[in-house]
């Protein structure tokens, strides 16, 4: 159960709240003012008996009194406040910093989750913990809820924005969020909560992390060097997914505000610039109890909630455990909004799924597609490091559950990655790939420049990349995933000029805190690649903030790390033409390419046609050829279309022919019906292709191979 506040502080700010003065409630209690005084200044507190006197004075129960743990409901109930308009008659359309990321869901969990990182209590070793839930509400649960957020002191703004919508970006958003709560008859709540998390600490106003993510834009409090974001944009994301601009928020914190930690909550409105009544406001409004120190007591301020509000309101978070929830209002993605396509039955005439799951369940979907992705680092352990994250999501529909809780798993999401960070982190990496499953180590240099312009290099920082066998699992095969001290993947990139026959593979870069403790100079990478990434921390390159502390050529050295890296993935996964493995030799020898003069059927001759040059060949699960071809191309306008032809070599008589599974083009051409039609002007072309095992006549094993390029359809 939450401790109570200090009887003085809290009697002092019921007494603000209630607009009454210490004589008055002195009067009324029918004690001396300086009996009053000293409770206040903590130097006495009232008798049991004078408990109840207390709150019958202030409007509220003896429970109340006793506890501390909420204000009273006596005298300024809580309200929206809006900012009012520019006395020099300027006008916003909007939060521009919303618009540096789109209303998208995956955005947003990049974002939120990297924010509950950089504020992870780190003390006490465990993750911070990061749930998703998406709430559909309709019918009764949708029209309690407008209550709660006095919806009605709302309507008149939202109908001033809707009559300006045409001229105005966020006005449209809006007007569409309002018209599809009511003619649809539902609203789309997207919270967000963290546990083991700071929480929103500090006063309303003054420096602080509440003040900067509910007052302010463009400010980053961050809590540590290996922090994520540093632009302070990364919570406007909230209020990019909120198709109504409104975000509720309920912390409970770290470090005891006024005496308290649990429940304290608040509200912020982003609209646009409007006119309701003959007043004018300048865009933002918040949601609290009047602040009786402001002037006419107009400006609201957080307040602590008793447990029936934040229910109302969809707030209650699970447990005591310091951190903050998020819940977005009318949640919103537009990357979802055109999936599949849904039959036409299951359509209403607004042409979404008629009970509107397929919304829900889409950005449940994706939401868990984006953390998988993102922060697979993050949520992997092994050896004595454990986890910094656990994230989970979850559907309901008025309360009823859609779909069940799901943890995302970095082993199911990420399965080659999670393993080769794991072989790190238990010491099992290998110098060379020798065998299936293994994980190969280099260190990589990043040479950090002295700052200020000045010449020179500050030292040294050595990466760690992991090299390994790519598995099915995986989204797309031969990348290289960078991170740096929260384990947020950075950056995404192919390796280039990759020759024919390499082995799928995945590659993790580990930089900054990343490394290592151990690592050289980790403290000043992670200054210098945190000033060398976007607001969408997607990259690293130049910067204007990488310029003004460093130099306008220091994105080279992110360069020459990148050339490093290339080049050591090359090592490892690059088999050597001069000597390869007994298995690699047995292939080679079980495939033919035909040669200038060989006989071939059917072979087309004459000067300027295609001819295959280079050739890989492997047997797959399936017990299917899987091959890759290199075709050079002549110097030509136009070349003839040629047929790929694979079939099996034999002693005597004809060649059985294999049918072909798949064919795709990679490079310099394109398949149609199994013929490859060159791309004019190109040098080379490749494709790739596996063979229908249902046309062998016998085990794969036992037969030699014979690839053709013939002229035409190949019949």
């Amino acid at each position: 159960m939450e401790a109570g506040e200090e009887f003085g502080p809290w009697l002092a700010r019921q007494l603000k709240i209630a607009g009454m003065t210490q004589a008055e409630l002195a009067e009324e209690l029918g004690l001396t003012r300086a009996a009053v005084s000293a409770w206040i200044t903590k130097r006495s507190v009232p008798r049991p008996t004078v408990m109840g006197e207390i709150a019958k004075a202030l409007g509220t129960d003896l429970g109340t009194v006793h506890t501390r743990t909420t204000d009273t409901q006596a005298g300024l109930p809580v309200t929206w406040y809006h900012r009012p308009g520019y006395q020099d008659g300027g006008r916003d359309g909007g939060n521009a910093a919303a618009f540096a990321f789109d209303a998208d869901v995956q955005v947003l969990a990049r974002e939120t989750c990297q924010n509950s990182l950089d504020e992870r209590l780190v003390e006490n070793g465990r993750p911070v913990r990061v749930r998703y839930t998406i709430h559909e509400l309709t019918g009764e649960a949708l029209e309690a809820f407008r209550a709660a957020i006095l919806w009605d002191e709302l309507q008149p703004h939202y109908l001033a924005v809707s009559e300006s919508a045409a001229d105005q970006k966020v006005g449209r958003v809006v007007d569409a969020g309002v018209r599809d709560m009511f003619e649809k008859g539902r609203l789309i709540l997207l919270r967000v909560d963290d546990y083991n998390a700071s929480g929103l600490t500090g006063d309303d106003y003054d420096d602080g992390k509440f003040a900067a993510v509910v007052r302010r834009q463009l400010e980053s409090l961050k809590s540590g060097s290996g922090a994520g974001g540093s632009y302070g944009l990364g919570k406007a994301t909230l209020w990019a997914t909120s198709a109504l601009g409104m975000v509720l928020i309920n912390s409970t914190l770290s470090v005891p505000h006024e005496g308290r930690t649990e429940r304290r909550v608040i509200g912020r409105l982003e609209l646009p610039w409007r006119a309701v009544d003959g007043s004018a406001y300048a865009g933002p409004a918040w949601l609290g109890r009047p602040d009786p120190e402001t002037p006419a007591a107009e400006v609201v301020r957080s307040w602590w909630a008793d447990e029936e509000t934040v229910e109302r309101l969809h707030l209650t978070r699970d447990s005591d455990e310091p951190g903050t929830s998020f819940l977005i209002v009318g949640a919103h993605d537009v990357a979802s909004l055109a999936p599949e396509k849904t039959d036409p039955a299951d359509e209403d005439d607004n042409g979404s799924a008629a009970d509107g799951t397929h919304d829900i369940e889409a950005m449940h979907t994706r939401l868990v597609e984006a953390l998988g992705r993102d922060f697979w680092a993050a949520m992997t352990g092994g050896g004595n490091r454990l986890p910094l994250l656990e994230t989970y999501v979850r559907t309901l529909r008025n309360g009823e559950v859609v779909r069940e809780e799901e943890k995302v798993d970095p082993l199911k999401e990420q399965p080659s990655r999670t393993r080769a960070l794991r072989a790190f982190y238990e010491g099992t990496t290998v110098d060379r790939l020798t065998q299936a499953g293994q994980v190969a180590l280099r260190t990589v240099p990043l040479r950090l420049p002295l700052s200020g312009g000045r010449p020179g290099t500050l030292g040294t920082h050595q990466g760690v990349l992991l090299v390994t066998d790519a598995e099915e699992g995986d989204d797309a095969h031969n990348q290289v995933h960078s991170l740096r001290g929260n384990r947020m993947t950075i950056k995404r990139s192919g390796v280039p000029r990759l020759p024919l026959g390499v082995n799928p593979f995945q590659a993790v870069l580990l930089l900054g805190h990343a490394a290592g403790e151990s690592a050289s100079f980790a403290v000043e990478a992670e200054e210098f690649l945190r000033a060398a990434e976007p607001p969408e921390h997607d990259r690293w390159g130049q910067t204007e903030e990488l310029t003004l502390r460093w130099s306008h050529t220091a994105h080279h050295r992110i360069s020459r790390l990148t050339t490093e890296v290339n080049a050591a993935v090359k090592e490892l996964v690059v088999r050597p033409k001069s000597v390869g493995s007994q298995e690699s030799a047995k292939l080679r020898k079980k495939l033919t390419v035909p040669r200038k003069g060989a006989a071939a059927p059917k072979r087309a001759s004459g000067p300027g046609l295609p001819e295959l040059d280079d050739l890989h060949a492997e047997i797959g699960a399936g017990g299917e050829w899987r091959i890759t071809a290199e075709v050079k191309l002549p110097r030509a306008d136009e070349l003839p279309a040629m047929s790929p032809v694979v079939l099996l070599d034999v002693r005597s008589g004809s060649r059985p022919r294999l049918d072909w599974a798949e064919l795709v083009a990679v490079e310099g051409c394109e398949v149609e019906d199994g013929v490859l039609r060159f791309t004019p002007r190109a040098r080379r072309a490749v494709f790739r292709g596996s063979t229908d095992v249902g046309s062998h006549p016998v085990r794969t094993q036992l037969t030699r191979l014979v690839l053709e390029l013939r002229a035409g359809t190949g019949e």
